[in-house]
C-alpha cells in the first residue's frame, strides 16, 4: 500500500517553466532597481536646477533691493552732474532694475526646466517595460 499522495509525474517542461519564472522575476527585480537609480539621477538633476533657479530668484531680489536705494543714492550725487537730478535717478534705476529682470527671466527659465519634478525618464522607463512585459507574456 502506497501511502503518498498521488502527483503526477514531473515533466522536463514544468522544470524549465519553473526556471523560466524564476529568471523573469529575477530580470524584473534588476530592471525595477535600474529603473529606481535612473529615477533618482533624474530628480538630482532636477533639484539641481530648483537650486540654481532659486539663487538666481534671490540675485533679482538683491538687485531688486539694491535699485531701491540706487533711488535714494543718485538723487544725492546727481546734484553734481549736469543732468537734471531725475533723469540721473531714474537713469541708474531703469539700468539697476533691468538687470534685476533678466536674473528674474533666468531664474525663471531654470526653475521651468526642472518641473514637474516627478521623474519622466523612469516613468516612460518603467511603463515600456510593463508594455514588452506583457507583450512577451501574450506570446
Amino acid at each position: 500500500m502506497n501511502t503518498s499522495p498521488d502527483y503526477p509525474p514531473r515533466h522536463d517542461s514544468e522544470e524549465s517553466v519553473g526556471e523560466l519564472v524564476t529568471q523573469a522575476s529575477e530580470q524584473i527585480s534588476q530592471l525595477m532597481r535600474q529603473e529606481l537609480r535612473l529615477a533618482q539621477a533624474e530628480l538630482q538633476r532636477k533639484g539641481k536646477r530648483f537650486g540654481i533657479g532659486g539663487g538666481l530668484f534671490g540675485g533679482a531680489g538683491v538687485v531688486g533691493f539694491l535699485a531701491l536705494q540706487a533711488v535714494a543714492a543718485t538723487a544725492i550725487v546727481a546734484l553734481d552732474l549736469m543732468w537734471p537730478l531725475w533723469g540721473a535717478a531714474l537713469t541708474v534705476t531703469a539700468v539697476l532694475l533691468a538687470v534685476a529682470g533678466v536674473l528674474a527671466a533666468a531664474g525663471k527659465n531654470q526653475v521651468d526646466q526642472a518641473t514637474p519634478p516627478a521623474p519622466e525618464q523612469a516613468i516612460e522607463g518603467v511603463k515600456s517595460d510593463v508594455a514588452e512585459i506583457k507583450e512577451r507574456a501574450r506570446r
